[in-house]
């Protein structure tokens, strides 16, 4: 059974695991994150050129662990219009208040990517 997401969501951190593109081997990143429903949503400051967002764009099945909790996903970039505005807007609201950065300008170039779980 699934633990509730929102009750996870206040976590600092995930720890997203996705296969090395080159190798196949698992590589993972501490990354900020927010939840809307049962999906995961991170902002990737280096865009397509992230390793992370290279990897999980040849093979987009990943892991993510918040906490202690370990869950097998889908990621994705995200393309819709409205679901981008959410995801910036929900990763944004969360880190903002505790971080004495202007996140403002991160929030709108950062590419948004999802997981679904």
């Amino acid at each position: 059974m699934m633990p509730d997401l929102g009750r996870l969501a206040t976590e600092d951190f995930c720890y997203l695991t996705t296969s090395g593109r080159i190798t196949g081997q698992p590589r993972t990143i501490e990354i900020w994150f927010a939840v809307h429903e049962q999906t995961l949503y991170m902002l990737a400051g280096s865009g397509r050129n992230a390793g992370w967002v290279k990897n999980l764009l040849r093979t987009p099945e990943v892991t993510v662990r918040i906490g202690k909790y370990h869950f097998a996903g889908r990621a994705r970039v995200v393309e819709d219009s409205a679901e981008d505005a959410r995801a910036r807007q929900i990763v944004v609201g969360k880190y903002q208040p505790r971080d004495s950065d202007d996140l403002s300008t991160w929030g709108k170039v950062a590419l948004p990517v999802a997981v679904d779980l």
